[in-house]
């Protein structure tokens, strides 16, 4: 280029010294190349910023070289930026994805973006559903109320739009020109722990009533009562129904320890042989030699965990058995290494379970027989206090019942807590 501005000057000096014509001819040409050169840099710089194929602009001199260079750094710091940007985005969108709740973004009310638990949630196919609206394809009578009022100051709750007993807590958040942000929450698991503390107030409050009427009714005519004979009898049915009060309120105590305390250290050992023991010492003294009691205990197979939580758990189960097992039936306990860990097994000749009561038996309060649950002095509660104990020790509870043939209950303990000698092992 200084080549060009060189010969311009020259022409000019020609034309001014020498011969004007030459010397407007020799300006003229410098000029033409002058442009001819501007124009094939323009094509240059112009196919460089459109296609980019290579990082760096083309080679020129000069000025043009000045202005490649500023375009450069400013390509480069444009390029940096929207790297920025979109790991940004990238981060973003795998946080929400990875959110336990549901995400739709919705720009003028239909689809731009959703996470895969709103996929889950509302079962909509973001290759196939972006761009369309929401309310065509959640088609829930409450949310297109709740859509409409424009009030989304609170979630609204739902039923899952596809089934499966799952409910949904669903709130829009308005932000932008249009924008608004659908957050879905699975609740099922909420709803449920609801339902049963109302079920469990209602039942502690019934179970304790009955005893509480006893006791009252029993007061004031204890007052009048001369007859020591019948005031005995009213003192002896006031204390039985004090002590059924007492009993419920240990049991619920203990379901609450249970469920508030850490699980039991993995240092302290159990002796399950005289534990085994000392359960069937328990059952023959329950059962007064009206029933057959079997013990057989594996040696060398222990576990690690509470003493007292584990005796409690499984002394339930036989006092169960041995319960409701008529006289002249036969209990069995045994306890033994498996290939997964060890199982204790109480087996009962007794009145057995209906299969329609099996799922139900570890609920709190739950009765196969409310009539002869009181009359054998239960609180309904058992059941619940051993599996809470067994899930406390990785162990899980197992039962097969027969009607009119017995049951057997089985705690399956894992490896994780059971220790077995060398000589089991091998």
């Amino acid at each position: 280029m200084a080549a060009v501005a060189l010969a311009a000057l020259a022409g000019l000096a020609l034309g001014w010294f020498v011969d004007p014509t030459l010397g407007w001819t020799v300006f003229a040409l410098a000029l033409l190349v002058l442009q001819l050169d501007n124009r094939r840099q323009l094509r240059r710089l112009g196919h460089w910023l459109e296609h980019g194929e290579s990082p760096y602009p083309p080679r020129a001199r000069g000025a043009w070289d000045v202005l490649h260079a500023k375009l450069h750094r400013s390509r480069r710091a444009s390029a940096a930026r929207e790297a920025e940007l979109a790991e940004a985005l990238a981060r973003w969108r795998a946080a929400a994805r990875a959110l336990p709740d549901g995400v739709v973004i919705l720009d003028q009310d239909r689809i731009a973006w959703l996470n895969d638990t709103a996929r889950a949630h509302l079962e909509i196919d973001p290759a196939t559903d972006t761009g369309r609206p929401l309310t065509h394809l959640v088609r829930i009578p409450e949310f297109q109320e709740y859509l409409q009022r424009g009030d989304f100051s609170r979630p609204v709750i739902v039923n899952a739009p596809h089934g499966g007993g799952r409910t949904l807590s669903l709130q829009v958040i308005e932000y932008g020109d249009g924008q608004k942000l659908v957050l879905s929450r699975d609740i099922t698991q909420f709803r449920q722990v609801e339902r049963m503390r109302r079920e469990f107030v209602a039942n502690v409050s019934h179970e304790l009533r009955t005893p509480l009427t006893v006791v009252s009714g029993f007061l004031e005519p204890l007052r009048e009562e001369k007859d020591p004979a019948a005031a005995r009898r009213y003192i002896d049915l006031m204390s039985e129904q004090a002590k059924r009060m007492e009993r419920l309120v240990e049991d619920l105590l203990t379901l609450s320890a249970l469920e508030s305390s850490p699980p039991p250290p993995m240092e302290e050992p159990i002796d399950m042989r005289a534990l085994t023991e000392r359960l069937g010492a328990d059952a023959r003294a329950l059962s007064g030699g009206r029933h057959d009691i079997d013990i057989a205990a594996e040696t060398g197979v222990h576990l690690v965990g509470s003493e007292g939580e584990i005796a409690s758990a499984l002394g339930n189960l036989v006092s169960n058995a041995v319960r409701y097992t008529p006289p002249g039936g036969t209990v069995r306990l045994r306890w033994h290494a498996t290939p997964d860990g060890a199982d204790f097994d109480v087996e009962d000749s007794g009145i057995g379970i209906a299969p329609e009561h099996l799922p139900r038996l570890t609920e709190r309060f739950y009765r196969v027989d409310r009539g002869r649950s009181r009359e054998t002095g239960g609180t309904g509660l058992g059941l619940a206090i051993v599996k809470h104990a067994l899930n406390r020790h990785g162990a899980t509870l197992d039962i097969a019942s027969i009607p009119g043939a017995g049951s057997r209950f089985t705690a399956r303990f894992g490896g994780a807590r059971v220790r077995k000698d060398a000589a089991v092992t091998a």
